[in-house]
């Protein structure tokens, strides 16, 4: 257990003042402390999970990021990393006239990056090939 040592101490500026400090005796090691430790919760054990993925408790985020003047890029992250995101930037490409690229991004990993506004496209696109069901999708922005 932990016990408490009072010791008084005096000013020197005005005698009728006495300070107490309150020193603390820890033991040194936690075997000396007989206090349960509760099992901790961690909140976090779910997100952390090996089995994570865009079909299972993972959403795919399709974003549109506003460039200059009414220039706008749709950004699509989040989708599993078994599939080949150049074909499906190809055939984004192909399905809706646009130019796109593959950005690794340090924190959200592989995104894809399409020309203009391409959000309802890229949802559609993506349900109908089979690649994510619709209720895995969210659309941001605007």
């Amino acid at each position: 257990m932990v016990s408490i040592v009072r010791s008084c101490l005096s000013i020197k500026f005005s005698p009728a003042i006495a300070v107490c400090r309150v020193q603390l005796h820890r033991p040194s090691f936690m075997s000396e402390l007989d206090i349960p430790v509760p099992n901790a919760f961690d909140p976090f054990a779910e997100a952390n999970a090996d089995d994570s993925g865009a079909g299972s408790k993972e959403y795919v985020h399709i974003r549109i990021q506003q460039r200059n003047g009414r220039k706008s890029l749709t950004t699509v992250q989040g989708l599993k990393k078994e599939f080949s995101y150049n074909k499906i930037l190809k055939d984004l490409k192909k399905e809706f006239c646009c130019n796109g690229t593959v950005v690794q991004d340090p924190e959200l990993g592989q995104v894809i990056q399409l020309q203009g506004d391409q959000r309802k496209n890229v949802s559609t696109f993506l349900t109908q090939a089979g690649i994510v069901k619709k209720e895995h999708i969210k659309i941001h922005g605007f």
